[in-house]
């Protein structure tokens, strides 16, 4: 699996077609990819907010309790497996509007090989600072969406022209699961699930 993950980086037109020729399953799929690199934002943002915190005009760093941080990191990586769950399934959903026909494995395994970027990216939070997590945030999320559009028309065997349209689609989808997500974190710190901070 680290051979895609460098290959997405480095050749990413020929690792797409290299992920589309092999035989998988969902489960080591999900277990080796998905599990590992899904872990390294909400580890790195416990670390980096229980250990280093962040200056906000303070001559102090503020940081998270143990506790809260642990929260939100569990909750957090729960929802970042599930947004790609439920990304695979759109994706497997609307094929059918174009005339492909991915199994749901092969689409699961999209959304995760086109989630990397951003998994990655959350090493940045190891160092909490609003200026390195935009820089960083915007690089990786590009990137991303650089991989959704040049992958889908791989992947799916489609024509560049309906590519577009398909990820131009996702994409659209994939902003609607961040808000969904968003209003739940919002909904859990109502119930008192939120970060308690330590000055």
């Amino acid at each position: 699996m680290i051979h895609h993950v460098v290959g997405l980086f480095t050749h990413p037109g020929q690792e797409w077609r290299d992920i589309k020729g092999e035989e998988r399953s969902i489960g080591p799929m999900y277990l080796m990819h998905v599990l590992v690199l899904a872990a390294i934002p909400v580890v790195s943002a416990y670390i980096g907010t229980t250990q280093v915190g962040w200056a906000i005009g303070t001559i102090e760093p503020v940081r998270l309790t143990q506790a809260s941080a642990m929260y939100m990191t569990v909750l957090s990586y729960i929802a970042m497996l599930a947004g790609v769950v439920v990304m695979g399934a759109f994706i497997h959903w609307m094929a059918r509007t174009y005339d492909s026909t991915p199994s749901f494995n092969d689409c699961l395994v999209f959304a995760a090989y086109t989630a990397t970027p951003l998994f990655i990216a959350g090493l940045s939070a190891l160092y909490p600072n609003l200026w390195l997590a935009m820089v960083v945030g915007t690089a990786a999320i590009s990137y991303t969406v650089y991989l959704l559009y040049q992958g889908i028309p791989i992947f799916m065997d489609i024509p560049s022209e309906e590519g577009f349209l398909f990820s131009s689609s996702i994409l659209a989808v994939g902003l609607v699961v961040l808000v969904g997500m968003m209003a739940t974190a919002v909904i859990f710190w109502g119930f008192g699930i939120g970060p308690v901070y330590l000055r």
